[in-house]
């Protein structure tokens, strides 16, 4: 049994790619079953993301599989094979456990640490259950992936710290006001990424969503969407006065809020604290409100300082989960090698207790007048012999051994047991 990984992912794929060979909605049956069809193939999952199309197989000849599967691939979305190749990547065995670990723990996530790739590994492994795809090779393989993502989420501050624009924002709004339950946020102007930080903001608690836009219908259309209120965009200076987070995106081409205003707002609001963003660029707000008393000031750049040391610090994190995913490896490897003994260790009891039933009914044949309870010693007996003479290539099979292969091998051609390989 051979663990095989085939896909590509957002290094070695354009989003063009990766889209035409998406398995989304009724194609992931379709091709989970198709996939599993194929002679070479003995169980199956497909993973399929936005940033990576993955099947993870457990088949006969990894060289055989690779063939198959990049022809189903190619049959099945239309695409010329040798322009698929160049972007496909091959696993096998360790190597491809390793790679699915690695996966499922969001360490070869296009952002390290992301907690969506969990779930989509779940999702994917759930659906070949129901399909019954799968079977104790690659349920034990995806079982131990999810298993070893939480570990490392428990074990490391990978996911910990924000790693985007918006949720740095996000995060320097927790620290300048402890508790956002009590809070309004306005977003002045309608960008998308000020958007974003205003729907993280509403999913970590603020009380209200002010949007003041130079459109006021689009105001208040947007308005809508956050359950807030749409503010004319010429009363928004006012408005502040009332207002603890200000996300700014407005695309105009000079400053909106000037300091003098940012003054007459200060005393209005008795000098409470104010975090104000701005997104924009070219900036929308006077960098001169930043020397204000308890104005909060942060234009991109500085968001973006924010992210690089958190990225810095997620990959510290990465590398102790490398430590974790190859010490899980190494476990993993123990079961597979106990696995591939099975059917050896199986065939080989069978063979033994086949030959001491067999001399037991021929004794008892020679002996008929024995009363019951020497029958009963006499077997105790056999089977005494029986289990230790087998005891030693029993436990020789269940040893995680680099020469595994050669042993099974050997015990077969010594035990004469030919059982048949699935």
């Amino acid at each position: 049994m051979n663990i095989f990984v085939v896909g590509l992912n957002h290094k070695t794929a354009d989003v063009d790619v990766r889209e035409k060979l998406a398995f989304n909605g009724q194609k992931l049956e379709e091709g989970l079953m198709r996939l599993k069809t194929i002679a070479e193939i003995k169980e199956a999952v497909i993973l399929s993301t936005c940033n990576r199309v993955e099947m993870y197989t457990n088949v006969k000849d990894t060289a055989k599989a690779y063939e198959a599967i990049k022809d189903f691939i190619s049959e099945f979305h239309g695409l010329d094979r040798g322009s698929l190749e160049k972007s496909l990547y091959a696993y096998e065995n360790l190597t491809a456990v390793k790679h699915v670990f690695r996966v499922a723990s969001s360490l070869d996530s296009m952002v390290v640490g992301e907690p969506q790739i969990l779930g989509q590994i779940k999702d994917a492994f759930e659906f070949a259950l129901r399909k019954k795809t799968t079977g104790i090779l690659l349920n034990k393989l995806m079982k131990k992936a999810i298993s070893v993502a939480k570990r490392i989420r428990t074990e490391t501050k990978i996911a910990e710290n924000a790693v985007s624009i918006s949720f740095a924002a996000v995060e320097l709004a927790k620290k300048i006001f402890t508790d956002l339950s009590t809070k309004s946020v306005m977003l002045l102007g309608a960008g998308e990424m000020a958007e974003l930080a205003a729907k993280h903001l509403m999913s970590s608690g603020v009380k209200e969503v002010l949007v003041a836009n130079r459109t006021y219908e689009t105001g208040c259309s947007l308005a809508k969407e956050f359950n807030g209120r749409a503010v004319r965009f010429e009363n928004f200076v006012h408005e502040i006065a009332n207002t603890d987070i200000v996300i700014c995106s407005t695309g105009a081409s000079k400053y909106v809020l000037l300091k003098e205003q940012m003054h007459h707002v200060m005393k209005e609001r008795r000098h409470r604290p104010v975090f104000i963003i701005d997104i924009s660029v070219p900036r929308n707000i006077d960098p001169e409100i930043n020397n204000i008393d308890n104005v909060y000031l942060y234009d991109v750049d500085d968001l973006q300082g924010v992210v690089d040391s958190n990225v810095q610090g997620r990959q510290k994190e990465a590398e102790k989960a490398e430590a974790i995913i190859a010490d899980e490896i190494e476990t993993f490897q123990k079961w597979q090698s106990a696995l591939d003994s099975v059917p050896t260790i199986v065939a080989l009891r069978d063979r033994a207790d086949a030959i001491r039933k067999e001399e037991l009914d021929r004794l008892l044949n020679k002996l008929p007048g024995l009363g019951e309870k020497e029958k009963k010693d006499i077997e105790y007996m056999a089977n005494a012999i029986t289990n230790k003479l087998i005891h030693p290539p029993t436990a020789a099979l269940k040893e995680d051994a680099e020469d595994k292969d050669i042993l099974i091998a050997t015990i077969k051609r010594l035990y004469g047991l030919n059982e048949k390989e699935e």
